[in-house]
């Protein structure tokens, strides 16, 4: 099945990411805390913490910090109460957005991504507005160059439920996200590691944007991000800057 390439994009994203480090660490050990409460600290049982835990290793947070995270969750230590917010909106050109919170102050954070939808061309709907528009999944991308009846082969047996084959050889697999873990660890298993493998809000059907369209979407996608209480950003839009 072919698709567009969304690769330029993620690494554009990850490599902001990565370059605020602090910020990546805050995000895991609130997620962490998060889904140890929501699930309990048994890994093995919690799938929302497995993943979590599984990232804060990728990210090489200490063990003592993962930890902590964990029994702040179960209440075994004192710590900040966070709530899940999820906002919903729209970007340029109309372009559906997702932005997922941890907060320990509602009001702070509705303020905060209310602002940033309105200084940067976006609006900010309400619940239900967008999210028809996307899919919860685990998502796998592998870059061009892998040969593809492998991966889909692979990726078949191991469970997933899609694979993807992007114009620019690119390939994406597609997992229910509770499979994503061990569809992911029987892939790397063989050899194959995903340049990317998160589980998402992934766009049901993309918007092309380019030019000075993508450049106003991309601070409005930044402006979010900056926010400490923002865990994840979704879009439908594709972004090219070069057309």
């Amino acid at each position: 099945m072919a698709g567009h390439s969304k690769w330029a994009n993620i690494k554009h994203r990850k490599a902001a990411a990565d370059a605020k480090k602090s910020k990546i660490t805050t995000r895991l050990v609130k997620e962490i805390t998060v889904a140890a409460k929501m699930g309990g600290s048994d890994v093995a049982s919690n799938p929302r913490l497995r993943l979590a835990v599984e990232k804060a290793r990728e990210n090489n947070i200490p063990k003592e910090n993962v930890e902590r995270a964990i029994k702040r969750g179960t209440g075994e230590l004192d710590g900040v109460n966070y709530e899940e917010i999820r906002f919903e909106g729209y970007g340029i050109n109309g372009a559906g957005i997702i932005v997922d919170c941890l907060t320990d102050n509602k009001t702070r954070t509705v303020a905060d991504v209310r602002h940033a939808f309105n200084k940067y061309g976006g609006n900010l709907g309400t619940d239900g507005c967008v999210a028809y528009q996307f899919k919860h999944c685990g998502q796998l991308i592998f870059e061009a160059g892998i040969n593809e009846d492998t991966i889909m082969d692979i990726a078949i047996e191991a469970g997933a439920e899609d694979v993807i084959i992007s114009d620019d050889g690119t390939i994406e697999v597609l997992t229910a996200p509770q499979d994503f873990i061990e569809v992911k660890n029987k892939i790397e298993q063989r050899g194959l590691k995903p340049e990317f493998a998160e589980v998402v809000m992934k766009a049901l059907n993309e918007t092309n944007m380019i030019g000075e369209d993508a450049l106003k979407m991309q601070k409005l996608l930044d402006a979010f991000d900056e926010l400490d209480d923002v865990q994840e950003v979704y879009t439908t839009a594709i972004l090219n800057y070069e057309e």
